[in-house]
């Protein structure tokens, strides 16, 4: 899953994945694991965590990963749409793939050329510093909306010095900026693409309004 060099891979034991990716649960802290299985085959699954930063809910996309031979039918977006509870504040995500992104934002109530940069700005920092998730808390902010200065090419990444191979995400970015505005820029080596997005909530119908049934006119 994650290459020390486009050659090497790194393997990552049962006990790394959970430390890293699967908090021990608390009153505050809870993780998810969630897979789709096609005729018994294992097509798509994903980690998960749930914790508390100031008042707010966070559900935090620790890891996606899809089969290669299951990719662009949807089955992510259904999958992260699954995590989405009505108490959730904010959803957040790191990947090197834009296609996580891209289905992230969809799942997530808004599309990737309508996310908040100011709002990743401003709350990026505190959210991923309070997260009981070691490769989250520890990563550091790059790109322009954080560093003016910055020549890098990133607009809005971390860097968590994770090396992937970059091919395949790379013709996939190639694609998606065929069809649309990619407001994240270029990937360096070592970095991956951050989200961090306000859950959007569904307003109350008039059928569902508490006192609204049956009150006479």
């Amino acid at each position: 899953m994650w290459w020390e060099s486009p050659l090497s891979p790194v393997k990552l034991s049962a006990r790394r994945l959970r430390q890293q990716y699967l908090p021990s649960a608390t009153d505050t802290i809870v993780s998810y694991y969630v897979m789709v299985t096609v005729d018994g085959y294992l097509a798509d699954n994903t980690f998960a965590c749930r914790w508390k930063c100031d008042g707010m809910t966070v559900c935090w996309v620790t890891q996606l990963v899809v089969d290669k031979d299951y990719r662009d039918i949807g089955l992510a977006s259904g999958l992260l749409r699954s995590l989405r509870k009505t108490t959730d504040d904010i959803y957040g995500i790191m990947s090197s793939h834009p296609a996580a992104c891209l289905a992230a934002a969809k799942s997530f109530g808004t599309t990737i050329e309508k996310i908040s940069l100011d709002f990743i700005r401003k709350k990026g920092y505190g959210i991923m510093k309070s997260s009981p998730v070691p490769y989250i808390q520890d990563a550091t902010l790059r790109g322009t909306i954080f560093q003016p200065e910055d020549t890098s090419g990133l607009v809005l990444g971390v860097n968590t010095s994770f090396f992937v191979h970059h091919e395949e995400p790379q013709k996939v970015l190639q694609v998606v900026r065929e069809n649309l505005q990619w407001p994240l820029g270029d990937l360096p080596d070592g970095h991956e693409y951050l989200l961090v997005m306000p859950a959007k909530h569904r307003r109350p119908t008039s059928r569902s309004l508490p006192g609204e049934v049956g009150r006479p006119d």
